[in-house]
């Protein structure tokens, strides 16, 4: 068994879930707020995740206090050797307990069973995480390797007001192609300036990539020259009611749709554009992650897809997106 620690906000954690289990988990279950279990887990898929802190392999768990921690630990066979550290938390002060107090006491446990211990670069590292009513005790395994932050779209060659936070990029794309990571080909064909396809070639897989106006397609091919220079990709320019890709050539397809009210885009009337890529993606792949700034279930729904789940996650004041996950039905 293992415990995941998710990133982000309480509204943000059925995405997270699902991410963490589409890309990484089987058998999950969220026990508190920030945390779940996992009974199976893909470790060499846990740094690719985008809301997931870390995962450790569970000692355990009990009610959120310290000295039900002590008690859990004291009574747990540890099979490893070297140096230690212990580390607590609790998930946005939910818990009343103390971490320095925790911390503390589990240290002494293990310092009693013939540890020593190493604040800067331990070995093994416990992990004591509190939320609400409840504790997990676990040793990490792995955490989230990327560094979200130091990748803003602003610094890429090619550039587009309004491009997608690479962390939301990443999290869509394990949506879409989690399964078959990371000998996927994943396949945008609204690409922009390339945020689905970046991430997608940073995790391993192949990007495919198409847009309908030469200036984005470029774009797009010179920033993945750029990120991941010995990725194998793709990048066309093409009407996403129309590619000129074979049937099924994807693992899965992941595209933001245009925003705004605008009546036309690259010749369509809005939602006859989506409604046709989402008609071709289903001849392209069996998996989709479509998101917009309004609901296309139903249009999902008669271009053949089964809308296994539906976020909506607001951005700010005036957008809220939504996160349409697809089945090929």
């Amino acid at each position: 068994m293992y415990c995941l620690e998710f990133a982000g906000e309480a509204t943000d954690e059925p995405i997270a879930a699902l991410e963490a289990e589409r890309a990484a988990a089987s058998a999950l279950d969220r026990v508190a707020p920030g945390l779940a279990t996992a009974r199976g887990l893909r470790i060499d898929r846990v740094p690719t995740l985008a809301y997931t802190r870390r995962a450790s392999e569970l000692v355990g768990r009990t009610d959120a206090d310290v000295g039900g921690a002590v008690a859990l630990l004291d009574a747990a066979s540890i099979d490893r050797t070297g140096t230690v550290a212990v580390r607590a938390r609790n998930v946005r002060s939910s818990a009343e307990v103390s971490t320095a107090a925790a911390e503390r006491d589990l240290g002494s446990v293990l310092v009693d069973r013939g540890f020593q211990v190493d604040l800067d670069d331990p070995d093994h590292e416990l992990r004591a995480v509190f939320s609400d009513d409840v504790c997990l005790l676990g040793w990490q395994v792995r955490e989230r390797a990327a560094a979200f932050g130091s990748r803003a779209p602003t610094d890429r060659p090619f550039f587009q007001p309004g491009s997608m936070a690479p962390v939301d990029a990443r999290a869509y794309v394990n949506l879409a192609a989690g399964p078959t990571l990371p000998d996927a080909t994943v396949l945008d064909p609204m690409c922009g300036t390339g945020g689905f396809l970046l991430e997608a070639g940073l995790i391993g897989a192949r990007p495919v990539g198409s847009d309908a106006q030469w200036k984005m397609a470029r774009g797009t091919a010179e920033n993945l020259a750029d990120v991941v220079p010995d990725a194998r990709w793709d990048v066309v320019r093409g009407d996403a009611t129309a590619l000129p890709f074979a049937d099924d050539v994807a693992d899965a397809v992941v595209f933001d749709a245009p925003y705004g009210r605008q009546s036309k885009v690259a010749g369509h009337e809005l939602e006859a554009l989506v409604g046709g890529a989402l008609v071709e993606a289903a001849r392209l792949a069996p998996s989709c992650v479509l998101v917009s700034d309004r609901s296309y279930a139903e249009a999902a729904r008669d271009a053949g897809w089964t809308v296994d789940s539906r976020f909506e996650r607001r951005v700010h004041g005036s957008l809220t997106r939504h996160v349409h996950v697809l089945r090929r039905a």
